[in-house]
């Protein structure tokens, strides 16, 4: 199994694990129950009050319940305003996280090239891990006051226990950033590494004028090598250093038969 492969599941396994941390988040919205506590009025009779960021609900024990939203939302504290637009930041963010991660996978093929893809996928991961650092925030904030309200003996009003919502919450951001911090890792590992790898230094050239000729290979027929004397391995520059040696000899016995003349 090459690296490619390797990556390529890695991706789809950290995208299974965003989304459903993303939805296990989203779902939160809807879930009625973040804090939550029993009043025992008669010995058959209970009554329960549970509420979230958005409204408060009562049930009885016959199970008929109600619930009214927060009339007003400048009355309330300024936590709760931060927790709901931590949560919706971080519903936004993922939202984008999963477009960029499903856009960058090796396994779809929308993108360019390789290193354009592991940046995109960067990117989402990135938006990841960042939706799950927002979520985890408020709900982590939302949690520990529910505990410290519980735990003040000084707090005169009614007390309330962490509910179920806080913990799906706690699950989905833990799995938004694990994921996250996880796709990020190999894509930057493959998008921004490998270009600086392929970087090299740039190969200097001389000029024309300064690079060596190429030498002239001279061959010799077969025919002219056997007239010779059988030496093949005689060049033109041997023949053309023979021929004033031949017109020498032949200088030197014309005047040699003049004077024997």
């Amino acid at each position: 199994m090459n690296y490619r492969l390797v990556v390529m599941y890695m991706e789809i396994g950290c995208f299974v694990v965003c989304v459903s941390g993303w939805i296990l988040v989203c779902s939160t919205m809807s879930i009625e129950m973040w804090t939550w506590s029993e009043v025992y009025s008669m010995v058959l009779t209970t009554s329960q009050y549970f509420s979230n960021l958005w409204k408060d609900c009562i049930s009885d024990s016959s199970g008929v319940s109600d619930c009214k939203v927060i009339p007003s939302l400048l009355a309330l504290n300024w936590d709760i305003h931060m927790c709901r637009a931590l949560i919706i930041t971080s519903i936004i963010v993922g939202l984008f996280g999963s477009i960029l991660v499903l856009v960058g996978m090796k396994c779809t093929k929308i993108g360019g090239s390789e290193i354009a893809n592991a940046k995109v996928t960067f990117a989402g991961g990135m938006n990841y891990l960042l939706s799950g650092l927002c979520s985890m925030i408020a709900f982590s904030y939302y949690g520990n006051k529910v505990r410290a309200e519980f735990q003040d003996p000084n707090f005169r009003a009614r007390k309330f226990e962490i509910g179920v919502g806080v913990y799906i919450g706690w699950g989905g951001s833990t799995l938004l950033i694990v994921g996250g911090l996880i796709c990020s890792i190999f894509a930057w590992k493959e998008g921004c590494q490998s270009r600086s790898k392929n970087i090299r230094m740039p190969v200097y050239k001389f000029p024309d004028a300064y690079m060596a000729s190429p030498a002239k290979k001279i061959y010799i027929p077969v025919s002219t090598a056997l007239t010779d004397g059988g030496d093949s391995r005689k060049s033109k520059t041997s023949k053309s250093s023979s021929e004033p040696r031949s017109s020498r000899s032949s200088s030197m016995a014309i005047n040699s038969f003049n004077a024997y003349v």
